[in-house]
């Protein structure tokens, strides 16, 4: 045999293993339940998760809400997030959905348009100075 194949001929063959492991993991990863990255028998699935706000207090650093769940279990969780690490800050329940209003347009009295009409109903009143 070539001596330049008989030096060659180890390297091919721990190159086709290690190929065929990665192909190996990469199919038992979506047949085997309980393998990072595959939802245990597909049908139990976690909470849903939706990014409320974000606001950012450095380069690396920030403070996020997440709504955590639907329904009546929702809840509010606010998380600082820096590098390398989560923390939770705070949890609180979120209220029941508001039920939605005839006219959009009204306000509460003593909401924000009711008292701007005060205030330029009191400068008109005065009249121009």
């Amino acid at each position: 045999m070539n001596p330049m194949l008989q030096n060659a001929l180890p390297a091919v063959l721990l190159l086709a293993v290690m190929v065929g492991i990665a192909l190996a993991l990469k199919w038992a990863r979506g047949r085997i339940p309980g393998l990072p990255g595959v939802p245990a028998g597909g049908a139990a699935k976690g909470p849903s998760l939706q990014l409320l706000t974000s606001l950012p207090l450095g380069p690396q650093q920030r403070v996020i809400t997440v709504q955590v769940d639907d329904g009546q279990t929702r809840t509010c969780l606010v998380l600082g997030v820096a590098a390398g690490s989560i923390t939770p800050l705070h949890s609180l329940p979120m209220p029941a959905a508001p039920a939605p209003q005839a006219d959009a347009g009204a306000t509460a009295p003593g909401g924000f348009a009711a008292r701007l009409a005060q205030l330029t109903a009191r400068k008109d009143a005065h009249g121009p100075q």
